[in-house]
């Protein structure tokens, strides 16, 4: 599929997906591009599990950004299918596909993983990130040159995420490519997720970064209660739901510090997000299977009715 230009002067809208393996980058990448936090980040890889959108409106463009799970092959459970789907799903009807790799260029299980990308049929430009960690430039020939042996890129791009020069570089490439239309969404609007789903993710994202290697994944976050008492005051409160007892108890931790701790850096985060006092409750429950049942998982935010 091609994107016709359009005339000179027209505004431009399209829809982008952003995909890729697990750990690449692209929320970094997202929450620079739209200016602001839209999606959790830790240095652990499938952090991001929903579809969510980054909208960016400049004058003369509006920039839909589609943030996926990280496409991965290891399927053994219910959520983690789900997961793969959605960042599947997600390539339908977009005007544009960045695929991001890191500094490690194109590596054989990209392969696989590519062409379920590929197969959508949208132009793709490949994001080479991380590059800040090569100790010398030139090592980024030989990546590009693997990479044009994969696939006809429209572009082939390397960047830091977390640069802001190497994202307003990135708006400017895209902006040029996409075709004309008006905006789909108000000039203010930032993302199609609410407040209270933003709640349940700022507390995952301190189970991502203050827990062990592999307790994250077996936890989900459900908020029971987001509510103003003012324009000052927002109360929150939130289930962390677990597999095993064993897990609960290091979720709390001894005297129930680590849940504390865990509290604290998400309130602290919500009332940045927010702009307003947070009054934070958190509870550790557990519910076996919970990442294997469809019935759960669509409880829980992770399937959504077709």
């Amino acid at each position: 599929m091609m994107i016709n230009a359009p005339p000179a002067g027209a505004h431009r809208f399209g829809v982008i997906a952003l995909c890729g393996p697990p750990n690449a980058g692209k929320s970094t990448l997202l929450n620079q591009l739209v200016g602001e936090k839209i999606s959790i980040v830790s240095r652990r890889p499938q952090t991001t599990r929903h579809r969510i959108l980054g909208i960016k409106t400049l004058p003369r463009a509006q920039l839909v950004f589609v943030d996926t799970p990280g496409l991965h092959r290891d399927q053994t459970k219910n959520l983690n299918r789900v997961m793969h789907r959605t960042a599947l799903q997600s390539l339908n009807e977009v005007d544009l596909i960045m695929f991001m790799i890191d500094d490690r260029g194109w590596t054989p299980r990209l392969t696989p993983l590519f062409q379920s990308v590929a197969n959508h049929g949208a132009p793709i430009i490949l994001l080479i990130n991380k590059i800040d960690r090569l100790p010398d430039r030139r090592q980024l020939l030989p990546r590009i040159a693997r990479a044009k042996e994969m696939h006809t890129f429209r572009e082939i791009i390397p960047l830091s995420a977390r640069r802001s020069g190497d994202a307003e570089n990135l708006l400017a490439t895209l902006t040029s490519i996409l075709p004309a239309g008006e905006p789909g969404f108000p000039a203010d609007q930032r993302t199609d997720r609410s407040r209270r789903f933003f709640a349940a993710e700022l507390v995952r994202e301190q189970l991502f970064r203050r827990l062990g290697r592999e307790l994250p994944y077996a936890s989900a976050v459900e908020v029971t209660k987001f509510q103003y008492q003012d324009e000052q005051l927002l109360q929150v409160a939130a289930i962390i739901w677990t597999e095993r007892a064993g897990q609960k108890a290091i979720i709390i931790g001894r005297g129930g510090r680590q849940l504390k701790r865990i509290g604290q850096y998400a309130r602290m985060q919500m009332q940045k997000s927010f702009a307003a006092r947070v009054h934070l409750e958190l509870w550790v429950k557990m519910r076996r299977g919970w990442a294997d049942n469809a019935a759960q998982l669509r409880a829980l935010g992770y399937m959504e009715d077709q």
